[in-house]
């Protein structure tokens, strides 16, 4: 026999193997883990804890403060800046590379101090939806965060669950596990906890005639159960054999382990990176040619390419962006939202059509109970028995009917004993139970589901005690029953029974020849101001797509009930037949999706998508997890299931479309404030560097020296840092946005010339005016230049009048802190150090009124330029 020892060497998937670990005894597996049927006591636990480390498939490795300080520094522009202030130091000009290393040594442990608040911010967020398992520690069940489980644990699982490790089952009641996630398989397979003695053959299972050769793929072992899947009914307590890395499903992400798909937002990112690349390569390459031509000193104008390369690049974009969306999270969260990862919330703020079941969106979720009915119509407390014996000894997840079913008053159930179960699938819509009456010993086959699947199956009915055979007559009234309850808003659900033979098991294949019980028919009230919610999701660009289970009467006549358009619907029989382009055409033209199975679903996102939309999907079920997965959001609510809240980047802590819309709305606004750096980070800084590429060809002198453009720099950026406290435009936040590289791009081009135009004329003035030498020159242009690229953040942040829109209180006092800095820094003992010189009063006249016809005439050209992409 193998040897399983509790060690870090003993969790491989080589020693031992699973198909041993299937038919080892129990008895064995807790003597080589050192646990019992009692679990591990808290001690022990956390001693594993640290052996092992946290149980995750890919575990993240924490990093030291020094060492993310460092990453900051792993940076083209970064390594440049700092070779030239070591080459500066080794020519003597030990002053400039002093500057230009306190100048990045600001840049970085600013950037690392926001970084740094903005990761403790959203590992606060994660913590509050992190994973849990139901664990036995000191006797006592307890709920833990599943990274917390180690080998040795005895773990509970019930339907919803996720399988908290690799694991033996201990003992198990109808168990059905979904493991498409590492098969592939679409449908769930049964699991069973065949217990082996230390006396049985290793090559045999109890009931089952299967050799250790035919569990050599350990996925099939009837009794071990992976990380990575889930439960889809039934319930299991199970004992821990491997976690983490060590595990099947952290084999496979290890092997298969790749970058995720690249996201909206990160698509943005990576083609602004690329237009900043080109244009920096550009004017440093004309700065060379330039010095060339003209036999400048090689170092100096070295110096100055690079202080234009560094003054061009918004290298505080990723501080900028992440704190951003991380205060967009924070106010979430106040909002009962939790963003589970900061990219997904510009996505969530791009949304422009969202699916999603009814229940729970439009209505309660709340079902009342309202008609009992046999076969013909007339009302049964048969038909109720019945249903409630199905209801009550279901092992799955309990639906909303089930939960309905059983608030009503207890029938006598006493005197029966349940069986078997046939669980619930979204292929038969059906769930079966098998109950022996303690009384007659007589077997019943009890189901309960969607009527169409129910009547099928059925070729009795019972009237009041009366089993009658179904002729064509009988079934199309009990159709036209059915029908009309769902017409008038009804959900409904049939009954069948039968007796069964006797025997060990039961299976899907004795759902036959049922006598048809009756109908139980439930309301669900639509949610208060449901109607109000809609027509302002509709207002601010978003679409509402409805895809539901249920039959077509049913969603219609709840659509209807809240204004939404019930005559546009597709069926799942017709999705069927569909390709997917025309899926995809079909899909933007209809507002209710009937009848839809999971895999038709997950089709309609997809072909959504196809369609350039952005598409958020809310769901909470099992079920619903591929589609969380295929939407652009995955959206759940902390009520869902744990393979639903894992699949969904976006949690809700209650349900409903109001807190939704508030969500999408914040993500909205965390998106307008990026975009409104890099608008006016772009336009002015491409301005002032043209303006000194420019100057560079015609004056004698730099018209800069490269420390003030590096301190001109910095102080703009700093400015800039409280954008994300700003207000957004209502304007903006009534439609979706996505990145439009084409609009940054226009707004370089036209509002960086405007600026250039300006800088010239301050040149003009300087040389010809106020006969200017090189400090004066220098001192005169850096004080302009940090105003006119500084205050013009009050014309670009809004789409409209700059005088009715007001900035918040931060960014008010951040900018205009930053002008008078600039204004009063010739007049400090720190002039001397950076080459300023004190500039003549009569100069800010002229300063005051070029600023001010520079931001009038921004604003003509912004209102055209923004008027193509946004709506007033």
């Amino acid at each position: 026999m193998i040897e399983l020892s509790v060690n870090p060497e003993s969790q491989n998937r080589e020693n031992p193997p699973e198909n041993e670990l299937s038919t080892a005894s129990l008895e064995n597996l807790y003597t080589r883990l050192k646990s019992s049927e009692a679990g591990l006591d808290s001690q022990e636990a956390a001693a594993r804890l640290k052996i092992y480390g946290p149980n995750e498939p890919a575990p993240q490795k924490d990093t030291t403060i020094l060492l993310q300080i460092l990453r900051l520094f792993n940076n083209p522009l970064v390594i440049i800046l700092l070779f030239a202030s070591l080459v500066s130091a080794i020519v003597g000009e030990v002053i400039n590379s002093s500057i230009i290393i306190v100048m990045v040594l600001l840049s970085v442990m600013l950037n690392f101090i926001q970084n740094y608040r903005s990761q403790k911010a959203a590992a606060r967020l994660k913590a509050v939806v992190a994973p849990m398992a139901t664990v036995k520690r000191d006797g006592k069940w307890l709920e833990l965060p599943r990274r917390e489980i180690v080998p040795g644990d005895v773990v509970e699982l019930a339907a919803g669950d996720l399988v908290p490790a690799d694991a033996r089952l201990i003992d198990s009641q109808d168990l059905h596990v979904q493991q498409s996630a590492l098969t592939g398989e679409s449908l769930p397979v049964e699991k069973e906890a065949y217990q082996f003695s230390i006396s049985t053959p290793a090559n045999t299972i109890p009931g089952k005639e299967k050799s250790s050769s035919e569990l050599s793929s350990s996925f099939e072992a009837p009794n071990l159960i992976f990380l990575g899947t889930s439960v889809v009914s039934g319930t299991a307590t199970a004992l821990v054999l491997v976690t983490g890395p060590h595990t099947a499903f952290g084999d496979i992400a290890a092997r298969l382990a790749k970058r995720p798909p690249e996201t909206e937002f990160e698509r943005g990112n990576r083609k602004f990176g690329y237009l900043i690349m080109w244009t920096i390569f550009c004017l440093v390459l004309f700065i060379f040619f330039v010095s060339a031509a003209f036999h400048r000193d090689p170092l100096e104008s070295f110096l100055f390419a690079i202080a234009l390369a560094v003054g061009l690049t918004p290298e505080f974009l990723p501080m900028i962006t992440t704190v951003t969306l991380s205060q967009g999270a924070s106010k979430m969260a106040k909002q009962k939202v939790i963003v589970k990862n900061l990219a997904a919330l510009q996505n969530f703020g791009s949304i422009d059509i969202l699916c999603s079941d009814k229940t729970g969106t439009l209505t309660s979720g709340q079902m009342v109970l309202a008609k009992k009915l046999d076969p013909t119509g007339q009302p049964s407390e048969q038909v109720y028995l019945l249903a409630y014996l199905n209801s009550y000894h279901e092992t799955g997840i309990k639906s909303p009917l089930d939960a309905e079913i059983l608030r009503g008053t207890k029938p006598a159930i006493e005197n029966y004993k349940k069986l078997d179960e046939m669980p619930f699938d979204f292929e038969r819509r059906r769930l079966s139970v098998v109950v022996e009456d303690l009384r007659s010993g007589e077997r019943t086959l009890i189901t309960k589901g969607a009527p169409e699947g129910i009547l099928s199956i059925c070729n009795r009915y019972d009237s009041g005690g009366k089993i009658s055979d179904f002729d064509q007559a009988s079934r199309n009234r009990c159709e036209a029953i059915f029908e009309e309850l769902s017409a008038q808003g009804y959900r409904v659900l049939a009954v069948g029974y039968r007796k069964v033979e006797t025997k060990e098991a039961y299976r899907i294949i004795d759902e036959k020849e049922l006598v048809l019980a009756g109908f139980l028919a439930f309301f669900d009230p639509p949610l208060e101001n449901v109607t109000e919610v809609i027509n302002a999701l509709r207002q601010d660009g978003i679409e509402i797509k409805i895809l539901t289970g249920d039959n077509e009467q049913v969603a219609q006549h709840v659509c209807q009930q809240v204004g939404l358009d019930s005559a546009k619907l597709l069926l799942g029989s017709q999705i069927e037949h569909m390709t997917d382009t025309a899926l995809g055409h079909a899909a933007e033209q209809t507002t209710i999706f009937a009848r839809v199975s999971p895999a038709q679903k997950n089709r309609i996102i997809l072909a959504l998508k196809s369609r350039t939309h952005v598409v958020g999907f809310m769901g909470d079920g099992i079920n619903d997890a591929p589609s969380l997965h295929a939407a652009d959001v995955g959206i759940s609510v902390s009520s869902g299931v744990d393979v639903a809240k894992d699949a969904a980047e976006i949690i809700l802590l209650e349900p409903g479309l109001k807190v939704l819309h508030q969500g999408i709305i914040e993500g909205r606004k965390a998106f307008g404030n990026v975009m409104k750096y890099l608008l006016m980070g772009t336009s002015s800084n491409f301005g002032n560097m043209f303006s000194m590429a420019g100057a560079f060809l015609f004056l004698n002198f730099l018209p800069m020296l490269p420390t003030q453009i590096l301190l001109n720099n910095f102080l703009y950026d700093l400015a800039q840092i409280t954008i994300p406290t700003d207000n957004v435009d209502s304007s903006f936040i009534r439609k979706p946005h996505r990145w439009d590289i084409g609009l940054i791009r226009n707004f370089m081009l036209w509002i960086g010339p405007i600026s250039s135009i300006y800088d010239f004329l301050t040149f003009f003035t300087l040389l010809w005016v106020f006969n200017a030498d090189a400090s004066l020159f220098q001192s005169g242009w850096f004080v302009e230049s940090l105003a006119t690229q500084t205050l013009v953040v009050f014309v670009i942040r809004t789409a409209g009048n700059p005088l009715r829109s007001r900035p918040s209180l931060a960014l008010t006092l951040t900018v205009i802190g930053v002008v008078t800095v600039g204004i009063l820094l010739p007049y400090t003992p720190l002039a001397g150090l950076m080459g300023f010189v004190a500039l003549p009063a009569s100069y800010y006249l002229f300063m005051a009124g070029f600023t001010l016809t520079y931001l009038l005439l921004v604003e003509v050209v912004k209102r055209r330029l923004l008027g193509q992409s946004f709506e007033r």
